[in-house]
């Protein structure tokens, strides 16, 4: 609690008010965080290279640090490598790691996959890699794995373009990007708690169908070509690797109600 000259404490409203640094917030789930945190009355500091902050060099880090309480690390890459997104992570996560124990920040907050310990893809060993970082650091920290966002669909048909696009054959339990920023947020109001209980949509998706059903929504004709990726990562992928292992929060949103939602706002900007 801190203290002012009347009655020696400010009110909670004052109190909760903190300054988060959201590194990638101009990123899907980053404008949402950003829009989140500015409605729970913090005070977001976006981390991108729009702002002049390059998170992969650490250049202007240091100074976008200063004053920051805590930090929301939504940050991606668009990547299938393996190489790629090992080297992406662990710089971003060292370099947000070391400012943040130089600036004070108290608590550390990552946003990660469900499932990247059990599913073998290059993607997902980036991820390990920037959990690892964070947990051999010095800050207090908190990380959420949540499993695919809705929009996951669109990322897949938007890979490889023409009339043909190739789907991996995967389960999983989207959740809208909006309510894990609000989970987010929560976490980064509380305590550091270690790994948080995963968080999940309501209803269990084949990829495939989500496919399927966005680009009928959207009156777009392409052939999908449903494709088991080899080995023990394809049986994981079409087995339960991708959903959660315990219990958690589960979002309210179903894949149907978004697109919904999406197809109108497609449609209002002519598209």
């Amino acid at each position: 609690m801190t203290h002012n000259g009347d009655n020696g404490t400010v009110s909670a409203k004052e109190e909760r008010g903190i300054r988060v640094a959201v590194a990638g917030g101009t990123g899907l789930a980053g404008r949402y965080v950003v829009e989140e945190l500015t409605a729970a009355g913090h005070h977001p500091v976006v981390l991108a290279r729009s702002r002049g902050v390059d998170l992969v060099t650490g250049t202007g880090l240091d100074a976008a640090l200063a004053g920051v309480d805590a930090v929301i690390d939504v940050t991606n890459v668009t990547t299938t490598s393996g190489k790629k997104a090992v080297a992406f992570f662990d710089r971003v996560a060292h370099a947000l790691k070391e400012a943040g124990e130089q600036a004070g920040v108290r608590h550390h907050v990552l946003l990660s996959i469900v499932g990247i310990d059990r599913v073998g893809l290059g993607y997902y060993h980036g991820k390990l890699r920037q959990e690892n970082v964070l947990k051999n650091g010095r800050t207090p920290w908190t990380v959420l794995r949540a499993t695919q966002f809705h929009e996951f669909a669109q990322q897949t048909l938007d890979r490889v373009p023409g009339p043909v696009a190739v789907v991996p054959r995967m389960r999983c339990r989207p959740v809208a990007a909006r309510e894990v920023a609000h989970h987010l947020v929560q976490l980064v109001s509380a305590p550091a708690q270690g790994m948080a209980p995963e968080l999940a949509g309501p209803r269990v998706e084949q990829v495939v169908g989500m496919a399927g059903r966005l680009l009928r929504a959207r009156h777009r004709h392409r052939l999908l070509l449903p494709v088991k990726m080899p080995g023990a990562t394809g049986t994981a992928m079409t087995g339960d690797g991708l959903l959660p292992a315990g219990p958690g929060p589960r979002g309210s949103q179903t894949f149907d109600e978004w697109l919904t939602q999406h197809t109108a706002q497609h449609a209002r900007r002519g598209g």
